[in-house]
């Protein structure tokens, strides 16, 4: 069992909507603090949406997150896993962006995931746009490229917009295979759909071996079809997990920048995480929820839950 002091608040010794909200109501461990050598699992927000093309809102998506989470419990109701008995998990606060310099938040952030990455924590990243996972990998890939499964409505793999910038939420992927960040032979992406400008990306994903699984394959298949493919071409090396809430049907996350219909709903939101079940997951992120699209904080609750069986899939790989 984890140490008493990383159990989050509970909602009988204190009502959830008070107090000062952290990620699941765990406590708040800054990477200057002596007890985060402690910790197994670390929860980070990324509150930062320079990459973003269109309409922005994910630099609030921590915040909302956060406070959406104070909802979540101790057990997982399908799974019965109790992570924060399992793990030592704990809130790392934020890391603190340059709203004016994508490059050198980039470099903040690498900063801040190699401190995370020496102390021995997996990172549970809430974002921020989807450039986020970029700087991330760039910290966790230093010891060699790593595998990825990828939930989203887009492939974020596409070269350059606007006749040569590099770095947008629409590139992160491009630029992380090319940096020799990711295995390409070992990378799933699922639920792709909507309009395209043409078909670069794709084309590229052909070229270098990435598995894309458009929506239409994922629907006629089902998840756990998809989703055994998905731990097969991964098997066991190491990998992360990124899943852009635009993954899930804009009927049921509305809050986010750029929606595309014909997607899950909100249980096979969470079904598609629960069957990572033997992935060796060493990081993973939550990206593009945007609170002004929804101010309601429903897509931030999905967001929540999502991470919490995020989490829970993590925490159950350790001991194994």
């Amino acid at each position: 069992m984890s140490d008493t002091y990383f159990q989050p608040v509970s909602g009988f010794d204190l009502p959830r909507f008070a107090g000062v909200a952290t990620f699941m109501r765990l406590p708040h461990v800054a990477l200057t603090e002596d007890r985060i050598n402690e910790v197994d699992i670390g929860l980070i927000g990324v509150p930062w949406d320079s990459g973003t093309t269109n309409r922005s809102g994910p630099r609030h998506g921590p915040r909302q997150l956060r406070d959406m989470s104070t909802m979540i419990r101790a057990q997982n109701g399908a799974s019965g896993v109790r992570p924060f008995e399992l793990v030592n998990c704990a809130d790392l606060g934020d890391v603190p962006p340059n709203p004016a310099d994508i490059m050198e938040t980039m470099e903040r952030i690498t900063s801040f995931y190699s401190i995370v990455k020496s102390a021995g924590i997996r990172p549970l990243t809430a974002g921020g746009d989807h450039l986020t996972s970029l700087p991330v990998l760039r910290a966790l890939a230093k010891d060699g490229p790593l595998s990825m499964i990828h939930f989203d409505s887009h492939t974020d793999l596409f070269d350059t917009y606007f006749g040569g910038t590099r770095y947008t939420h629409g590139t992160p992927f491009r630029r992380a295979v090319e940096e020799g960040l990711l295995d390409p032979k070992k990378i799933v992406q699922i639920g792709i759909r909507g309009t395209t400008y043409d078909n670069e990306d794709r084309d590229f994903a052909d070229a270098v071996g990435i598995r894309v699984i458009a929506i239409e394959e994922f629907h006629a298949r089902g998840v756990s079809d998809v989703l055994e493919e998905a731990r097969e071409i991964v098997g066991q090396t190491n990998t992360y997990v990124s899943y852009d809430i635009d993954f899930v049907d804009p009927t049921f996350a509305p809050g986010t920048g750029t929606p595309e219909i014909g997607g899950p709903n909100s249980y096979q939101a969470i079904q598609v995480v629960r069957e990572l079940t033997g992935v060796q997951i060493v990081g993973a992120d939550l990206v593009e929820v945007s609170p002004p699209f929804d101010q309601s904080g429903g897509t931030a609750y999905l967001g929540a839950s999502i991470m919490f069986e995020l989490l829970c899939v993590m925490a159950a790989e350790t001991l194994k």
